[in-house]
């Protein structure tokens, strides 16, 4: 899968299919840990200019382009034949991982993070809405700190459950740092970095329309929605996505 440098965070040229194809690809194997990331601006903005974010961000073997200024940066450096047509929206991709699965016995999800109402709320969809699909466990950490033994009460319930496609949601960026920090030690699977997905697909935070997402501007919509968590998040990473980006064109 080709891969295209967009503010020095390798974004894969692929769209939905070529994705969980991906996924589906090294879930099968049984025997490795990969990790997967949705980027939209404030990711890599934070991986350019945070040391930390961008160490985390190394250890993602597929980053795909979830906000349209990075499907853009992507077009911008491609041949004219190969351009791409949409995003690969991490609360989309979810869906179209969790349909492709139904009815396939070799795959079996997990969703760690959230509440338990929204855990439950998110079964109850999933089950509904895909019959077929296996949801093998879910687990809802606690809020702020975690005990000594938490993470060795995932990785039990991991096992446990059989699951090979692992749903993280705890929010950007302390989803990415955890799955890095852990990665030689998680099970087996593929680990995915969801942010807001879960809410969501719970129906707890409204999602921008569609007319909205393909002009790029659901960071806009967020904000009028949360101004006071995500003013500064967007502000300030949209803009220093901006200045990286055209500083790095000036350069080439």
């Amino acid at each position: 899968m080709k891969r295209i440098s967009v503010i020095g965070l390798p974004i894969a040229a692929t769209d939905y299919s070529g994705a969980v194809a991906w996924v589906f690809e090294r879930a099968r194997g049984g025997s490795g840990v990969y990790a997967v990331e949705a980027a939209n601006t404030h990711v890599a903005a934070l991986a350019r200019s945070n040391r930390a974010f961008g160490e985390a961000m190394e250890r993602f073997d597929l980053i795909c382009p979830d906000g349209m200024p990075l499907v853009w940066a992507v077009n911008s450096k491609l041949p004219g034949g190969e351009k791409l047509t949409d995003r690969v929206y991490g609360p989309t991709l979810m869906l179209e991982t969790l349909k492709a699965s139904a009815g396939a016995g070799e795959f079996r999800h997990f969703l760690l993070g959230g509440k338990p109402a929204t855990l439950a709320k998110l079964s109850h969809e999933f089950a509904a809405r895909f019959p077929g699909t296996v949801i093998a466990g879910m687990h809802a950490p606690p809020f702020g700190d975690w005990p000594p033994d938490e993470f060795g009460r995932i990785c039990e319930k991991i096992r446990e459950s059989g699951a090979n496609l692992i749903w993280v949601g705890l929010g950007c960026p302390r989803q990415e740092h955890w799955i890095a920090a852990h990665k030689d030690r998680l099970p087996p699977g593929v680990y995915f970095g969801i942010g807001a997905a879960f809410a969501f697909h719970a129906g707890e935070v409204r999602q921008a329309p569609a007319a909205i997402q393909r002009l790029g501007m659901e960071w806009l919509y967020r904000m009028c929605m949360e101004p006071r968590r995500l003013f500064r998040r967007y502000f300030v990473y949209n803009s220093l996505f901006v200045f990286h980006f055209l500083r790095d064109s000036l350069r080439r």
